[in-house]
């Protein structure tokens, strides 16, 4: 009889579990990558080898052998050496070879975008081609939009230009035509690019933050922004119909959103949009920010019965006008988490539009406060009168950050001694800026007043770390004052030149040069070198309050 025996073949250990499997699999993964490296190392033992010196040939050889060494490399080597360099190096390293180049848009590689544009028709492709390889990736995307240089007459056929004074109406009239032919390319390209932006995105689900501000100030200098020019641009409005619907898309197709913030964006957000989100994506919502003073109207991007599903919000940006009892009542309840941060933008185009009568009271913010002992507030007023000012500013506030900008209002010494009065434990930024065309000089608020209020502001704010004044007078002694008053806990003293002034005892001293001295005692004070700011322009807290106050309530957000 013949006795059939069935010899098992040998199986590497661990192979007859699921789990044993998987760690065969990860031993077989990682003696290949060996086994690469060996030849690697070997190839780059051999080309060591070669003689520097020798004929022609030898020396193509060597360099066919280098390239075909780079070529060689494991895609996960090249990502790993690519992962330790910043992204122009990285642009430069892709440009070895095209495996270099096929790894470069690794989506480990690009976990966040953070993107400048001028609104000008040279980004577009550029614009296009980044987005099409990373948009559909992407985790973190923030995207500014800037209209500058277009209509600052930079082109030719400006006033100086063409025409000549005898021209008269005439020359204003084609001046005139060459900013409204500037204007509407401005919107034309900035609509293109929008568009760009959110068709890239729209199927992204591991998108977990999406920053958008678009600068349209710049277009709003020579008055408000009309539908008389997005008509022309747009006439049909289909453009801005489906830059609304891609939002709303993309908010729709979200899982893992956190933090929404859009900002001064033309007619991007309407007050449906946020309906888009699901419960589960409203529920865990961290930051939220819409800002955008073209709403017509008594319309609000947000209301009360919205904020109600965002229970995890932990940082809040609107229009002060669209923050209303209601919403503090919200924010209140038991089922949210205590709010941390605030930033609220007070817009005079608001204000004039809509009532100032549903915003919290005194009562509101004790209450919010005891919700969260953290909680901190950061607010802009432009172009606000003194006595909605006072209404605003409740003193249970908890207010760390205030800026204020004008063009037409100036703010009172009675506003500055408040702030400092209700917000000395909190109080780190001050903003003074005002750029009304005055002949007759700088608004002087230390005027019929025993106390500067500005030093009364730098003694009771014993946190104050940031102070930036121009286009209201600063006294040099008060300057040195100040300086002397915080020390070194006051990291940023910004004052242009403009904006200071000496008393005629000063100037009158022959042995001392006013300048140089209060340069000098301000250094000391503070305790590392000051000046004046001597360009006004190089301030962007000046020149662009608007990017100024998205960018700085990005930080203050971020900086929980």
């Amino acid at each position: 009889m013949l006795l059939f025996l069935s010899v098992p073949q040998p199986r590497p250990p661990g192979a007859r579990t699921r789990a044993g499997a998987a760690r065969v699999a990860r031993w077989r993964r990682q003696r290949q990558r060996l086994q690469q490296l060996r030849r690697l190392r070997g190839l780059l033992r051999g080309l060591r080898g070669r003689p520097g010196a020798g004929s022609r040939r030898r020396g193509r050889m060597a360099l066919c052998g280098q390239a075909a060494g780079a070529a060689s490399l494991p895609s996960e080597l090249i990502v790993h050496i690519f992962s330790f360099l910043s992204a122009p190096d990285r642009l430069r390293a892709s440009a070895s070879c095209s495996h270099w180049r096929e790894c470069l848009f690794y989506p480990a590689l690009w976990p966040q975008l953070r993107i400048c544009l001028r609104v000008s028709p040279a980004e577009q492709p550029r614009l296009e081609f980044l987005m099409r390889k990373c948009g559909w990736f992407v985790r973190e995307l923030r995207v500014e939009f800037a209209a500058e240089n277009y209509l600052s007459g930079g082109g030719g056929g400006g006033p100086g230009d063409g025409g000549s004074a005898d021209n008269g109406t005439g020359g204003e009239e084609v001046e005139a035509l060459q900013l409204s032919t500037r204007w509407l390319e401005v919107l034309r390209t900035y609509l293109e690019l929008v568009l760009c932006v959110l068709v890239s995105i729209r199927n992204n689900r591991n998108l977990q933050k999406f920053s958008l501000f678009g600068d349209i100030s710049v277009l709003q200098q020579q008055g408000s922004l009309s539908n008389t020019y997005l008509s022309k641009v747009d006439p049909d409005g289909k453009k801005i119909k489906q830059i609304q619907q891609l939002f709303e898309e993309i908010l729709s197709n979200s899982r893992q959103l956190k933090w929404l913030s859009c900002g001064f964006m033309l007619e991007i957000v309407t007050p449906t949009s946020l309906s888009s989100l699901s419960n589960s994506v409203a529920n865990t919502m961290e930051h939220l920010s819409l800002l955008d003073n073209n709403i017509p109207g008594n319309s609000t991007l947000i209301t009360a019965v919205e904020l109600e599903r965002f229970v995890n919000l932990c940082s809040l940006a609107l229009d002060f006008c669209d923050f209303t009892a209601e919403m503090a009542r919200v924010l209140t309840d038991s089922n949210h988490v205590p709010l941390q941060r605030l930033s609220l933008l007070v817009h005079n185009v608001s204000v004039m539009h809509k009532s100032l009568d549903n915003m919290p009271n005194d009562e509101h913010w004790k209450a919010l406060s005891r919700k969260s002992t953290n909680l901190r507030v950061y607010m802009m007023a432009f172009d606000i009168k003194s006595e909605d000012m006072l209404k605003i500013l409740k003193p249970s506030i908890p207010l760390e950050r205030i800026h204020f900008d004008s063009y037409i209002t100036c703010v009172s010494g009675a506003i500055v001694d408040l702030i400092s009065r209700q917000y000395d434990k909190f109080l780190t930024h001050f903003i003074l800026m005002n750029d009304v065309i005055d002949t007759s000089g700088f608004p002087d608020i230390s005027d019929n007043r025993n106390e500067d209020p500005l030093v009364l502001l730098a003694w009771r704010c014993t946190k104050l770390s940031l102070l930036a004044i121009h286009g209201y007078t600063v006294w040099a002694h008060n300057l040195i004052a100040i300086a002397r008053l915080r020390g070194s806990d006051l990291k940023v003293l910004e004052v242009t030149e403009e904006s200071i002034d000496f008393d005629q005892g000063e100037l009158a001293d022959q042995d001392v040069d006013p300048v140089h001295n209060l340069i000098e005692q301000v250094s000391l004070g503070l305790g590392q070198p000051w000046h004046a700011v001597m360009d006004i322009e190089s301030l962007s807290v000046f020149t662009e309050p608007n990017r100024h106050f998205y960018r700085e309530m990005q930080s203050f957000s971020e900086d929980i």
